[in-house]
């Protein structure tokens, strides 16, 4: 995630006194929508919705296209001009916070209105200054003809009988263990894939794992996620991590000394060939696990069980689900224009033409509830993100690891987990070092 420096904060101090003097529409003109667009390998798929746009409603749309990684700085020469964009691209809450006088409060936009999950959104107390357009997710995938074969066995030992029971680390836990005892029987090596915890293929754990305490923490601690108070953590959620990290290495298909020689490769490819029941992935994984050779995995035993850690209340938590990808409006923008600019999103994601480009040319999983399932990707994994998102009751778990220090931080975690799992370093060691780490990361990156 880009970091707000010294001369971006100048140039934004500039930019604000310029728009005091440019206008971004004016109110005797025609609407138009101009976006900036953060994907050049899209560009040409969103030249053709804006063609499409304009024949079927009158308004022009002109899109313009940031080359790779440059995408801050045109944003910031784009702001300060007359084609300043009036749809532009926020990463999260450091880019809300980069950019807040420049998004418009979207509370009341239809886009928004129809958000399957509103705790997805970038918000500051009752605004909403950012809403997610495209959503990834990851959580433990599993086999359910594997688990059912468990529930099915005489010898069980644990009470339920579906996976749909499991909605908390202590059941998860009873049944992982159970299982790992009747492993024979369900014709397994280990209820989990190998935990890859070779250098460069700890991603899973270093990262996504550990976006689980994070976000735990700063929701539990009310924290200003645009705010300084993100650098520094207690790490109040470590045990919890610890939890599942335990199930993993306990209960799998190869002992626990040997993780740092495993690859994520290796673990998709024992989840395809049912040598376990269960891995840590994200929904991108439906192709690793289709795409081993002699794959026994059909997709519609394919399914998602979010992380359990043992937090309080997590019968209500859902999937880890998030994107560094918010529509933002720009509230310098005319008012015709800022209409015109909500309208043309809600197009996109209601209309037939604009879900069928979203689903079909862009390849996204839409977080908003205007899609049929019939309108939505195909893969397993897709499908089942779309799923837990429309539970009621279930709360996603936000993508916090957005707010990582460093990808330092993230390596020296990973090597410290590597060190744990071997039995070199115990774990008080390792919850010290996340802190120290945390803090220093932070201050080395201001």
């Amino acid at each position: 995630m880009k970091k707000l420096t010294k001369s971006l904060s100048l140039a934004l101090t500039g930019l604000l006194t310029a728009s005091m003097f440019i206008s971004c529409g004016s109110s005797n003109s025609a609407p138009t929508v101009r976006y900036l667009n953060f994907k050049p390998e899209v560009a040409d798929v969103y030249q053709e919705l804006a063609t499409a746009y304009e024949k079927e409603t009158g308004v022009k749309v002109i899109v313009e296209t940031a080359a790779n990684n440059s995408y801050e700085s045109t944003l910031m020469s784009k702001m300060a001009t007359k084609e300043a964009p009036t749809l532009f691209q926020i990463n999260g809450p450091r880019g809300y916070a980069n950019w807040k006088d420049y998004c418009l409060d979207m509370s009341s936009t239809e886009i928004y209105k129809h958000l399957s999950d509103k705790s997805l959104a970038i918000t500051n107390g009752s605004g909403v200054y950012g809403v997610p357009y495209v959503v990834e997710g990851y959580g433990i995938i599993y086999n359910k003809a594997i688990t059912d074969k468990y529930f099915s066995l005489a010898s069980k030992a644990t009470p339920y009988s579906n996976m749909d029971e499991v909605n908390n680390f202590e059941k998860l836990k009873a049944v992982v263990e159970d299982m790992q005892k009747n492993k024979d029987a369900l014709g397994i090596d280990g209820v989990f894939a190998s935990t890859s915890l070779k250098a460069g293929e700890d991603w899973r754990w270093q990262t996504h794992l550990a976006n689980l305490p994070v976000y735990y923490e700063f929701r539990t601690n009310k924290i200003d996620l645009a705010s300084d108070a993100t650098k520094k953590i207690e790490f109040s959620y470590g045990d919890n991590f610890k939890n599942i990290l335990d199930l993993y290495l306990n209960n799998s298909d190869v002992d626990r000394k040997t993780v740092g020689t495993k690859t994520v490769t290796d673990s998709m490819a024992e989840f395809a060939l049912e040598k376990c029941a269960m891995v840590q992935n994200g929904n991108w994984a439906w192709g690793q696990i289709a795409g081993v050779t002699g794959n026994k995995v059909s997709a519609e035993n394919v399914k998602y069980l979010p992380i359990y850690t043992g937090a309080q209340g997590e019968e209500a938590q859902g999937l880890c689900i998030g994107t560094e990808n918010f529509y933002a409006i720009n509230a310098k923008a005319s008012k015709q224009d800022q209409k015109a600019t909500a309208d043309f999103i809600y197009w996109l994601y209601s209309s037939e033409t604009g879900k069928d480009y979203v689903t079909n040319r862009l390849g996204f999983i839409a977080p908003f509830d205007t899609f049929a399932d019939s309108e939505r990707p195909t893969d397993p994994l897709a499908k089942e993100i779309s799923r837990w998102m429309e539970k009621d009751g279930i709360t996603s778990v936000a993508w916090n690891f957005t707010l990582f220090p460093s990808q330092k931080f993230k390596d020296d975690f990973g090597a410290s987990l590597l060190k744990y799992a071997q039995g070199t370093k115990n774990w008080e060691q390792v919850a010290s070092e996340v802190v120290s780490s945390w803090e220093k990361e932070s201050s080395a990156s201001e």
